[in-house]
């Protein structure tokens, strides 16, 4: 059994119970800008255990009737061909990918904002122009000459005023986006000009999960989301502005602790007076409330940070993120005192390496038990841990052949025969393929399957970087994966 050290229920009912008030202190519409995943939150889920994945979006859901969402893209990344890293899909393929699931749970997605939109930046001109042969409602934004420095220029008919007006039907206008520097703030604050420029009462919040304000600052949670974010250079604060205000230490992070003398000016130039007097003010934030068991999610961020400490070397490994990210999250292991090795995982995975002199891997499970797997002729060491860990979960003897060798035999003859692969070994994909074909006619087998839902939530190292089926096979099932950065040939090209 997963322990919890999270009530989700009681955040749902004081984080709706919030959000709902801010609206009610504006005494119209509120534009919250949600930072974050809006759903899919696992980083969450990992560091806060009882925190669901999808928290945010039930949340919206109670309250459905009052919210529409508008989806922010920036036009930049639009030309880039910008990808999310997580999912590999551009952000523009991940916008028609939103609208699809806030439609699947209910959601009004009432438009989409391009930000930074330019007219000679014609994927966007066509982006534009394909959301609107899908019916999809779209507003361009234009880029702000002296933004965000030259507030005069910026709320004048000449900045915010030459933006789309965003035609909005209710009172909790959700802003989101695919990733981070879309535009979500800019929106949120070109639609308070042009509200009040109609007379129509409106305000602004800002909904992130972390950093966690009312937790300490060198709280793990805390240190977690700056390991989760060192690529883009986020640092933990004290808010100076709420410390002056209120003498009271709240956590913020650098970006907006910079950026709220200039969020102040806007404010009171389009609104008369500020909301606000710290950008911790301007959050609804209610998660460091619910919180069940400190210790046990101070032991979960531990684990996450140690994780994405591996996650920054594999990428260091593969060219795509550099030595700085590493650095920086090795130094906060250090300032917590860990050690790679504080994930149970690695060593028992390197130990077995060392015993069979191939590449290895090991999963705990929920017990607390950890099981190893190596690399044989038939299959990878993931694919072997994998049917060790469901033998384990259903207490099946481990001299048990769950699947027959004449039903391995056919997939590497296709592999190797027709399909041009050189590695005859098979991938966990196709292993989970061959157990499912074994349990149509073998109980065992068919028991084993059964257990594939007993590995959500569990740890696993690999002693070599991952193939991108095993990769996704693993998150798929709900398992917090990390490698050593070690590729298992010396190959140049690993496609």
């Amino acid at each position: 059994m997963i322990k919890t050290g999270f009530d989700s229920a009681k955040y749902l009912e004081m984080q709706s119970k919030k959000i709902s008030e801010r609206i009610e202190e504006f005494g119209g519409k509120l534009y919250l800008e949600f930072g974050g995943k809006l759903f899919d939150d696992f980083h969450a889920s990992r560091v806060l255990p009882g925190f669901a994945a999808d928290n945010k979006i039930i949340l919206l859901q109670n309250l459905k009737d009052k919210a529409e969402i508008i989806i922010t893209i920036n036009a930049i990344d639009i030309a880039k061909n910008k990808l999310r890293s997580d999912l590999g899909i551009t952000y523009d393929d991940d916008v028609l990918r939103l609208i699809d699931i806030f439609r699947s749970k209910g959601l009004y997605v009432g438009s989409v904002v391009i930000s930074q939109f330019s007219k000679d930046n014609q994927p966007a001109i066509a982006f534009g122009k394909k959301l609107e042969k899908l019916n999809l409602r779209v507003y361009r934004h234009y880029t702000i000459k002296g933004y965000p420095n030259d507030v005069s220029h910026i709320v004048s008919d000449d900045g915010y005023g030459k933006n789309d007006y965003v035609e909005t039907s209710r009172q909790l206008i959700v802003v989101t986006a695919p990733g981070p520097c879309s535009g979500k703030m800019a929106t949120c604050l070109s639609q308070l000009y042009h509200e009040h420029k109609r007379g129509i009462k409106a305000g602004y919040a800002k909904y992130e999960t972390f950093p966690i304000w009312n937790l300490p600052l060198d709280h793990p949670v805390n240190i977690a989301y700056e390991a989760a974010t060192a690529d883009l250079n986020d640092v933990n604060l004290l808010d100076p502005w709420h410390f002056a205000a209120y003498n009271e230490k709240a956590v913020n992070y650098n970006r907006d602790v910079e950026t709220f003398p200039i969020l102040n000016l806007l404010f009171e130039r389009i609104m008369g007076e500020s909301p606000y007097k710290s950008p911790t003010d301007m959050g609804v934030n209610m998660v460091g409330f619910c919180i069940s068991d400190d210790a046990l999610c101070q032991e979960a961020a531990r684990q996450e940070i140690i994780r994405r400490y591996f996650k920054a070397m594999v990428g260091e490994r593969q060219y795509i993120s550099s030595s700085l990210e590493t650095q920086k999250i090795k130094l906060m292991m250090d300032r917590l005192g860990l050690s790679v090795n504080d994930r149970l995982v690695v060593p028992a995975a390197l130990k077995c390496q060392k015993r069979t002199r191939t590449p290895s891997a090991a999963i705990q499970l929920n017990d607390g038990r950890i099981i190893t797997g190596k690399t044989t002729d038939l299959m990878g060491c993931s694919s072997s841990v994998l049917l060790n860990s469901l033998k384990a979960l259903g207490n099946i003897d481990d001299s048990v052949k769950l699947i027959a060798p004449s039903a391995i035999e056919p997939i590497q003859a296709l592999k190797t025969q027709y399909l041009g692969s050189k590695n005859p070994r098979l991938h966990t994909d196709e292993v989970l393929i061959a157990l499912s074909m074994s349990a149509a006619t073998n109980q065992l087998a068919k028991y084993a399957m059964a257990q594939l839902k007993y590995l959500n939530g569990c740890e696993i190292h690999t002693t070599t970087i991952l193939g991108s089926v095993d990769e996704r096979v693993f998150r798929s099932l709900g398992l917090n994966v990390t490698s050593e950065p070690v590729y298992s040939t010396k190959k140049l090209y690993r496609k």
